[in-house]
């Protein structure tokens, strides 16, 4: 993450972390696997234990920033 010092709305200045390019794209790469994990589970294709581990792979090689929220 980029640090950057922005003004703040009481004219403080104010420390704000920014994502990388890399991160962001980490990101939505992590929300396309999640859900195209869903749809199969939807479809029946894998079972909740097996959409469960492909998730927690998923955060492991992803890290996803913003899905930890």
């Amino acid at each position: 993450m980029h640090i950057t010092t922005i003004k703040g709305a009481d004219g403080s200045r104010v420390e704000a972390s920014r994502p990388t390019d890399a991160e962001l794209q980490n990101e939505y790469n992590y929300i396309l696997a999640e859900n195209f994990t869903k749809k199969l589970l939807e479809k029946g294709l894998i079972s909740v234990d097996e959409f469960d581990k492909i998730m927690e792979k998923n955060r492991r090689t992803f890290s996803p920033l913003f899905s930890r929220i």
